[in-house]
């Protein structure tokens, strides 16, 4: 399961955190739930498209929020660049 790469410290989760370090130019990939808002997964993919971050589409939600170790959903997340 590709979510394996996200057990990891070097991970962030969270619609603001995301963009700030994505604006910033701080992630190696995106991990972006099918569930999300589209307003905000238009936002997330046009500027992952920018930067030439990969983004990885995610069934479910609550699937990516428990591949971060939270106990709720979570629309993205993201691998920090080293």
């Amino acid at each position: 399961m590709p979510l394996q790469e996200l057990a990891t410290e070097a991970r962030i989760a969270g619609r603001n955190a995301v963009l700030r370090k994505l604006k910033a130019g701080g992630l190696a990939k995106i991990f972006l739930s099918e569930e999300a808002d589209v307003k905000f997964a238009n936002e997330i993919l046009r500027g992952a498209e920018r930067a030439s971050v990969p983004v990885e589409m995610v069934a479910q939600s609550l699937q990516l929020g428990r591949a971060c170790a939270l106990s709720r959903k979570t629309a993205v997340a993201a691998l920090l660049k080293n």
